[in-house]
């Protein structure tokens, strides 16, 4: 049986935050069963995107659409677009003291099951094979959610809740910053293992680094607000050697 088809379609959106314009126009979508990677400069709006896209306060969007499956995401607040199956992984981590990292992820988990269907045994064995996919220790459940932990396991964590909650559609925001190679290489490969044909991801880099384990399908690039070009993982390898000045240029030659 094949799985079902799932996409979340950005149209033509326009986020402004504290008055500025960030977002002018960004046109994407995203297909379940792809890996897409979303590439650009500082301050090209990629993590805008992703912010107004999960419903933060902080990110006004004023026109355009986003639709998960066909339902007006905009519409929703941001519990319910979690509850529809959007993720984000965030580029900085939150710590929370006096909650468990093990206490959190159960109750993640939850959130998508009741008491009658939830599997106690599965959630168990689930984790502990993505924590060492993770390069993880186990200790580290017990502790406060992200309290004290380093740089790249608050990355780590944030990839081990995407594979908890299994989205419909995560996007991770820069899961490869303040991470050495090791770490990169645990990281893009657990992203890999994690997915799955009936959902997608997203995930939002400055480097092609993370890329030679994550794979990805579809390669686009934001310049200035916009979604300025569009390509395979070969786009990648070409940004990577050559930067993103030529894109500017490109851009504005069209202007």
């Amino acid at each position: 049986m094949s799985s079902p088809a799932h996409s979340l379609v950005v149209e033509d959106l326009h986020v402004e935050v504290a008055g500025k314009e960030i977002l002018k126009g960004v046109t994407l979508t995203l297909h379940s069963g792809e890996l897409t990677a979303l590439m650009g400069p500082n301050g090209s709006g990629k993590s805008t995107l992703a912010y107004a896209l999960m419903g933060h306060p902080k990110y006004k969007v004023t026109s355009g659409r986003a639709l998960l499956n066909g339902q007006d995401l905009l519409k929703l607040s941001v519990d319910q677009r979690s509850r529809a199956g959007l993720f984000l992984g965030f580029q900085y981590p939150q710590e929370v003291s006096g909650l468990s990292l093990s206490k959190f992820l159960w109750t993640a988990h939850m959130q998508r099951h009741t008491m009658d269907d939830a599997d106690a045994e599965g959630f168990g064995r689930d984790l502990k094979t993505n924590l060492g996919y993770l390069g993880m220790d186990e200790s580290l459940l017990k502790r406060s959610l992200n309290e004290g932990f380093s740089g790249g396991e608050k990355k780590r964590v944030e990839v081990l809740q995407m594979a908890t909650i299994r989205p419909t559609f995560a996007i991770l925001d820069e899961p490869d910053s303040g991470l050495d190679i090791d770490a990169v290489k645990a990281v893009g490969e657990t992203v890999a293992k994690l997915h799955r044909p009936d959902a997608g991801i997203l995930v939002i880099t400055h480097y092609q680094r993370i890329l030679k384990y994550i794979k990805p399908d579809r390669v686009h690039v934001m310049v200035d607000g916009v979604v300025a070009l569009s390509g395979g993982k070969e786009l990648a390898e070409k940004l990577e050697a050559n930067g993103y000045d030529w894109v500017k240029v490109g851009l504005q030659g069209t202007a």
